[in-house]
């Protein structure tokens, strides 16, 4: 379910509320280490080749999935076809949650910010910047479709995002999450407390919590530059 980000929470857009909790480079949400060392920020991590966990300050446990083949097209840097009808993500963003209320009501939200204010380009077999970043697209949310569900049906099942699409149409109706081509992204991944069915967003800094793994971060391309990467 593909949502503009000016939805409101408690009279405050949902986008400012996101951004206060994570910076698109990951230094607020994300843990470099791989020994479960605890952040200032009240984050923790813990890692293995199969998977890797990001725990809030509000004990929510985000945990990616196939966490060795992200790192295998991580360290070749990932990249994203991007068209004007819209193209699923490969590899897909799967996750599985712990820590939540079992009984409280949530939304998984997905977003993808630039990472930096630059362009890049493929030369020479490696990717380097080629100068400014293009003005940013419209932000959006991406609400996984199985929201809003409760903190127990969360919590057993596998959640993939599989039908999230990425474009580079800037007219596009259909709610896809817009991005610029030769610009670099990371997904964000957003646990938010509600009430109902009509997504009324809590107050409160436990009602939600950012993970970002930057395994998962990538270069959107109209057509892969790597062969490494290609298919």
């Amino acid at each position: 379910m593909p949502m503009d980000t000016d939805r409101e929470k408690g009279g405050a857009p949902l986008k400012d509320l996101l951004d206060e909790s994570a910076s698109p480079d990951g230094s607020n949400s994300d843990c470099s280490t791989t020994s479960g060392v605890a952040l200032s920020t009240g984050i923790s991590c813990n890692s293995d080749t199969k998977q890797r966990d990001v725990t809030a300050s509000n004990g929510c446990t985000v945990t990616l999935l196939h966490r060795d083949l992200w790192m295998k097209f991580h360290k070749a840097t990932t990249e994203m076809i991007i068209t004007k009808a819209g193209r699923r993500m490969f590899p897909v963003i799967q996750i599985s949650i712990s820590g939540l209320d079992p009984d409280t009501k949530y939304i998984v939200v997905m977003d993808i910010v630039p990472v930096d204010d630059n362009r890049y380009k493929f030369h020479d077999s490696e990717w380097m910047v080629s100068g400014k970043a293009e003005p940013a697209q419209p932000g959006r949310l991406y609400i996984h479709p199985d929201s809003p569900a409760t903190g127990a049906q969360w919590m057993k099942q596998i959640i993939s995002f599989q039908k999230l699409k990425l474009t580079n149409n800037n007219l596009d109706q259909l709610g896809y999450l817009i991005l610029n081509s030769m610009h670099k992204y990371q997904p964000r991944i957003h646990v938010v407390q509600t009430s109902d069915t009509s997504v009324t967003f809590q107050q409160g800094e436990s009602s939600f919590s950012t993970h970002i793994f930057e395994e998962t971060q990538f270069i959107a391309v109209t057509a892969y530059q790597n062969q490494q990467v290609g298919f």
